[in-house]
């Protein structure tokens, strides 16, 4: 039996805890509250949590919840919605809500291109009030304030960024491409101040690269130097990708490519132009003479032998007059070059590996790129063309420039831009079919919403359309990826355009890819405008086949706000090169594209075995960033210019 004291003892506890939590259940100020708005860190959740959160508040707390909701909107690209809110905040917030005001006034400038107002706007924040997560999104609204102009300005945002970041993030942040868009002029005119050691750094790796670039075993070296030199700079241990690749590429003497390499391709008939352009670049890569004069006769005439070995070069342009194509130039790799119009493409595989040859380079044509597909061979292939349907195929990889690889590389870059309901705006077609599959493809595995797809006819239809006023009314067909059993209509590689279907409105429309020549587009964008407003026009998208040279001043005016894709080479990332090159193709942008893919394809030859293995082997090259699928298809990520004012300016 207990002690009497023990049982008045525990009968008082339990009267205090029962009396305890009456007296807190019937004290409403007492109840468990909602979580406070922290204005100052991050904004995880989407725009709708927020602004329930600010509708169910009727305290201190509903402009912290509307700020949060402003940050996520401008997140999700919902930049009207945002400015809606934006202007519907209290006139009176308090001194840290007043900040976010601020920095999400400059944030939603940026996103709407307005660099002026990017700049005023944050002119009025003191950054050292700003918590570690406000500082990087200021950085950040500084960066895209330049809009990719590269400056020392704009550079000294990155860095002072930098130690804000974690991650993919702070890779992205180190990854330089503002660095290397600048000119050796320019990064000579940067003024250092003393205590500026990052920056200094970052200077004498942007000369480490340009004085090195050519050889990938002096750049290496070169790389280990400036590693030593710089032992406590941020990208000291984790160099930017593009670098990152060149220390792991293996030597080219023994390596990827051993001591020869066979170049296939069609030196006779319609295509032999295409050839000589991608043989010019490939021995300037292979020579060192990329950024060199050329000097040869243009009619230099071709001879090949019974096995189509070429002994001499036929082109309408000039070729590198110190390299033939049988010779070894400072890389000690030796190149013979087939001709694929001579005999059956099995039959020159078969005598380059008799000649020694460790790499085939080629063949350029899709239907011999099929042959070899369906053959067995140990020789490592780069195709420069791939298949209609791609499969794993051992010691083989597939780099080809066509309007589909543009097109992937677009769903990307607008998908990462937060559009939502893009249409695609196409000629009626073969070409339009295969742009809209390669698009949809891509943006689904985006996880993307549903697709729209639209048909032009040519000039003449456009420019009827144009003089009766009417202007381009952006209705678009869903592109569904099904069987075509499910669906009747046109069956693209899996992809089914429904025959028989009501237009959709065209309201939700927030983007459009246009896929059109310069005629094409100077008439199709005016159109564009005719039928929407400032306010709810959607962002505009076009590919390269929209930009060549001589477009004048009146043409670029017209394309005001319009974003277009196209290689590094002809975007500006070595202007001297790019002047040599456009001039000695007579400004004909094709040639240089192809070109720029000769030169590329050297760099992945000396990467090949590096492609096989991995997937996050990366190289910058001159018709974008390359990288490999699982199959070893080289993808290409372009860069993206906008016009601006009569000018061209990349997109940040």
């Amino acid at each position: 039996m207990l002690p009497n004291h023990f049982v008045r003892s525990q009968t008082g506890r339990i009267a205090s805890v029962l009396f305890a939590a009456l007296l807190l259940a019937g004290c409403p100020g007492q109840a468990p509250q909602p979580p406070s708005p922290d204005v100052q860190g991050q904004a995880g959740a989407s725009s709708y949590y927020y602004l329930q959160q600010m509708e169910q508040s009727r305290d201190n707390n509903k402009a912290g919840w509307q700020l949060l909701a402003i940050r996520a909107l401008v997140q999700e690209g919902k930049l009207p919605q945002a400015t809606e809110q934006f202007n519907a905040l209290p006139a009176q917030l308090a001194q840290p809500q007043q900040r976010e005001q601020q920095l999400l006034k400059a944030e939603i400038a940026a996103s709407n291109n307005d660099s002026n107002g990017t700049t005023a706007a944050l002119q009025g924040l003191d950054v050292s009030a700003l918590s570690a997560d406000q500082q990087a999104r200021y950085y950040q609204a500084q960066i895209n304030a330049h809009q990719g102009q590269p400056s020392a300005d704009l550079l000294r945002a990155y860095i002072a960024q930098e130690p804000q970041l974690k991650g993919d993030e702070h890779q992205k942040n180190i990854d330089w491409v503002a660095l290397t868009q600048m000119s050796a002029q320019a990064a000579s005119s940067v003024l250092i101040n003393a205590n500026e050691n990052v920056l200094a750094g970052w200077m004498d790796l942007l000369t480490t690269y340009q004085n090195n670039r050519e050889s990938s075993d002096q750049l290496k070296a070169a790389l280990s130097d400036w590693q030593t030199r710089y032992p406590r700079h941020p990208t000291a241990q984790t160099l930017p990708t593009p670098l990152a690749s060149v220390q792991t590429a293996l030597p080219v003497a023994g390596g990827s490519i051993g001591s020869g390499i066979a170049l296939l391709l069609p030196l006779n008939g319609q295509a032999q132009v295409f050839a000589n352009a991608i043989q010019l670049g490939f021995n300037a890569a292979k020579s060192g003479q990329s950024s060199m004069a050329y000097s040869a006769p243009a009619d230099t005439a071709s001879a090949a032998t019974d096995n189509g070995t070429v002994t001499s070069i036929s082109a309408p342009y000039a070729t590198p007059a110190s390299v033939s194509p049988t010779s070894e130039a400072a890389s000690g790799v030796s190149v013979k070059v087939y001709d694929t119009t001579s005999q059956p493409v099995a039959n020159l595989v078969a005598q380059a590996q008799k000649d020694g040859a460790s790499l085939i380079v080629g063949p350029l044509l899709k239907n011999n790129v099929e042959q070899l597909t369906s053959q067995q061979t140990t020789v490592n292939i780069l195709a420069l063309n791939q298949p209609e349907h791609v499969q794993n195929t051992p010691n083989m990889c597939f780099f080809a420039l066509s309007p589909e690889d543009e097109a992937s590389d677009a769903a990307q870059f607008i998908h990462r831009q937060g559009k939502q309901q893009p249409l695609l705006l196409v000629p009626r077609g073969a070409l339009g079919d295969r742009v809209i599959n390669a698009f949809a493809q891509a943006w689904q595995s985006q996880g993307g919403n549903t697709l729209l797809q639209q048909r032009f006819g040519n000039t003449a239809e456009l420019k009827q359309a144009i003089n009766s006023g009417a202007g381009l009314s952006l209705n678009g067909q869903p592109v569904n990826v099904m069987s075509s059993a499910a669906q009747p209509g046109t069956t693209i590689g899996g992809l089914t355009i429904p025959a028989q279907i009501e237009p959709t409105v065209s309201g939700n429309v927030d983007a459009v890819y246009i896929l059109a020549t310069p005629d094409e587009l100077a008439l199709i964008k005016p159109m564009i405008d005719m039928r929407t407003t400032s306010q709810s026009r959607p962002a505009l998208y076009a590919s390269s086949r929209s930009f060549q040279a001589g477009l004048g001043p009146d043409f670029r005016l017209e394309m005001e706000g319009l974003q277009f894709s196209e290689i590094p080479l002809l975007a500006g990332s070595n202007p001297a090169l790019m002047q040599q090159v456009v001039s000695q193709f007579k400004n004909d942008y094709s040639l240089v594209r192809l070109y720029a893919m000769g030169m590329d394809a050297w760099a992945l030859a000396n990467h090949f075995t590096d492609l096989l293995q991995s997937s996050s082997q990366q190289i910058t090259g001159a018709t974008g960033t390359l990288t490999a699928s699982a199959d070893c298809v080289i993808n290409r990520q372009l860069t993206w210019l906008q016009y601006r004012q009569g000018q061209l300016v990349p997109v940040p």
